[in-house]
């Protein structure tokens, strides 16, 4: 199997660390922008799509969002299956987005936008179990400390904060919006505010707000960047009581504390392989794919939102 990376950061390197343990005959490519990159030595590093000696299997995008676009472009003549690490692009991008799913789709290549917590055992059990269930509104919450990301460096260097490399908490973090979408389907209507007021002093949005409105319920969605103790929960309310799940350490309660599902033994690193492999999977079956870029432009029209 040979694959295709463009973007070396530490996305792409959980990509290549699952990829190494489930395909054992595996080679990767990263091409590289820079003349003298940091040598990694599970890549083969080239500079121009040229050096290929022949086409990937696959390629994985995960360089900064605000570039995404930049690699699809140069990826589509290869017409080879493309991984795009979300989010699917940046403010800008999506204004132009449409051109490019419209070539997407008539050279027939195979998208997956990577929301990995789609491949979270908690919501996976909540996908299987919350058919039929009849749910009155659901509170999702997800915040970080963005400085302790990555430890020992400073947080003002991060893309991040960067919102013309396509930084920003609602971007960052639009897994909530992802699992909702699947979790629930397309809600009738959407609203939305982002702001960066925070002490973080940062241009990018490090707080978004959403509500998404269903039939029967809506979903609150908080979004930041600014807390400490790290908290990533969604509670649902039934007419018969609320489960609360937590995605941090892959459990389910419910309003008595009775436990309804945990995975003691949970590694975020899960997710990612189970992706992989059901992505690798669909490339051989050639079975429709969840999440393609068509679909995740949805969902990045609903992050966008600020109204």
């Amino acid at each position: 199997m040979i694959v295709l990376i463009v973007g070396l950061g530490s996305i792409a390197n959980k990509h290549i660390s699952v990829l190494k343990q489930l395909y054992k005959d595996v080679t990767v490519y990263a091409w590289r922008s820079t003349p003298h990159p940091n040598e990694n030595k599970d890549v083969i590093n080239i500079h121009d799509l040229g050096e290929l000696k022949q086409l990937p299997d696959f390629v994985i995008i995960s360089n900064p969002t605000h570039l995404h676009l930049a690699a699809l472009k140069n990826c589509i003549p290869l017409k080879v299956p493309v991984m795009i690490e979300k989010p699917l692009t940046d403010a800008p991008g999506y204004k132009v987005i449409d051109n490019y799913i419209r070539e997407i789709e008539d050279n027939h290549i195979l998208t997956y936008v990577a929301c990995n917590l789609r491949f979270h055992e908690a919501i996976a059990f909540l996908k299987a179990h919350l058919p039929g269930k009849r749910i009155n509104e659901v509170n999702v919450y997800c915040g970080s400390w963005l400085p302790g990301w990555r430890q020992g460096k400073d947080f003002r260097t991060f893309y991040s904060v960067d919102p013309d490399a396509g930084g920003g908490a609602h971007l960052d973090l639009i897994h909530e919006l992802d699992y909702c979408y699947w979790l629930f389907g397309k809600p009738d209507r959407v609203s939305g505010a982002q702001t960066n007021n925070s002490s973080l002093s940062i241009k990018a949005v490090d707080y978004a707000s959403y509500n998404l409105r269903y039939k029967e319920f809506s979903v609150n969605i908080t979004l930041n960047y600014y807390r400490v103790d790290a908290k990533r929960q969604i509670e649902i309310l039934f007419d018969d009581g609320t489960w609360t799940v937590d995605l941090l350490t892959c459990s389910i309660r419910d309003h008595k504390g009775n436990t309804i599902f945990a995975k003691d033994d949970y590694n975020v690193m899960d997710t990612y392989r189970e992706q992989m492999k059901y992505f690798v999977s669909h490339i051989r079956s050639g079975e429709p794919i969840m999440n393609s870029a068509k679909e995740s432009s949805e969902i990045l029209k609903w992050c966008l939102v600020d109204e």
